[in-house]
């Protein structure tokens, strides 16, 4: 048997709350709101879901210490960070490379945005 990745849970405070940043700020398309509290989005293919929790990867304050990140690819990196800034992502670095810069959602989950063909 060969598992293989059905969707990605992230622990957030509050779902509903964070929900505008996965939605209008990142562009995922919402797929459901379940019971309330349970927040479903489409990231180009891949399903996330927002639930109730403590955030464990909060403490971090830079890329490097971070338990785990989300890596989001985009054709322009530099085109791509410039909306994100307009919407207001506050970039906190790069993972080292300054093609690959790095953000956090409003619970300390990391991102990283870059261009695969750029590597």
């Amino acid at each position: 048997m060969t598992p293989r990745l059905g969707h990605i849970e992230l622990f957030v405070r509050d779902p509903i709350a964070v929900q505008a940043f996965y939605v209008d700020i990142l562009g995922f398309r919402l797929e459901e709101v379940q019971g309330g509290k349970y927040v479903w989005v489409d990231a180009g293919g891949l399903s996330i879901l927002l639930r109730p929790g403590r955030p464990n990867g909060a403490a971090a304050t830079q890329y490097g210490d971070a338990n785990s990140a989300l890596v989001l690819y985009v054709d322009d990196a530099d085109l791509a960070a410039a909306e994100l800034a307009e919407r207001g992502v506050v970039f906190r670095g790069t993972d080292g490379s300054p093609k690959c810069r790095t953000f956090t959602d409003p619970d300390g989950h990391w991102f990283q945005l870059v261009n695969p063909a750029d590597l």
